[in-house]
């Protein structure tokens, strides 16, 4: 088997639980140990994120790895006003930071701001590397993380529903960019503080959640029909 599949990847499994998942049916049809059969992922979803996971299948694909994951991508952003989160995301320790409720008007602005090309800290718990360790494991362990501001790009921001708390919207986004350090971003511009509370990944490059694959669906027959081949 060699080609690329779509997967919309479930809540509270990690990038590498749906490799493994698919590593062992690709391994089981092909007669080879699953340590033996190459399978990988073009970009990394937090285990709390659902959405458009992008596998490569086979050595032949694996190897373009590198270039896949400079695609640029399209999130669903949900986030919470008012508080903030020591991860960034609902997974955190939550600290209430203002009650105020910002207009529609302050939100749209502040969304606008953050488009083009701007500096970016990505967050302390991130697979960013530090001295060869990944971020996000010397945060765990306590330890003091500072990362260095960057160039993102940033396509477009759109607003799709405000209730208070809850903002929502689509972000556009070039390689590199962190939701989580947007949110806070923004929660920081409005003075309410903000976390992300849930994200959902649609596209990738060329590629579409429409055309994804849910978990109960995947099979030896579903994966070798849905291989995209390039």
């Amino acid at each position: 088997m060699q080609g690329i599949l779509l997967i919309d990847k479930p809540k509270e499994w990690t990038s590498f639980d749906v490799v493994n998942y698919v590593r062992r049916m690709v391994a089981a049809v092909e007669g080879k140990k699953p340590k033996n059969t190459k399978v990988g992922h073009t970009g990394t979803l937090d285990p709390l994120a659902t959405g458009l996971l992008v596998l490569l299948v086979g050595k032949e694909y694996t190897r373009k790895a590198a270039e896949l994951t400079k695609l640029d991508k399209t999130y669903e952003v949900t986030m919470k006003l008012g508080e903030v989160s020591s991860t960034g995301d609902e997974e955190g320790r939550k600290t209430v930071v203002s009650d105020a409720v910002p207009t529609k008007e302050a939100v749209l602005g502040a969304l606008a701001a953050f488009q083009g090309q701007i500096m970016q800290v990505p967050p302390a718990f991130s697979a960013m590397k530090i001295n060869g360790q990944r971020a996000y494991k010397l945060a765990r362990e306590g330890k003091a993380v500072e990362l260095e501001a960057r160039p993102v790009t940033i396509y477009k921001n759109e607003l799709t529903g405000y209730e208070y708390p809850y903002v929502k919207f689509i972000s556009e986004v070039g390689s590199g960019t962190y939701i989580r350090s947007l949110v806070e971003d923004l929660g920081k511009t409005l003075g309410t503080g903000a976390y992300m509370s849930d994200l959902r990944r649609t596209r990738v490059g060329q590629f579409s959640i429409e055309n994804a694959l849910l978990k109960d669906a995947l099979s030896s027959d579903t994966i070798a029909a849905h291989l995209v081949v390039l």
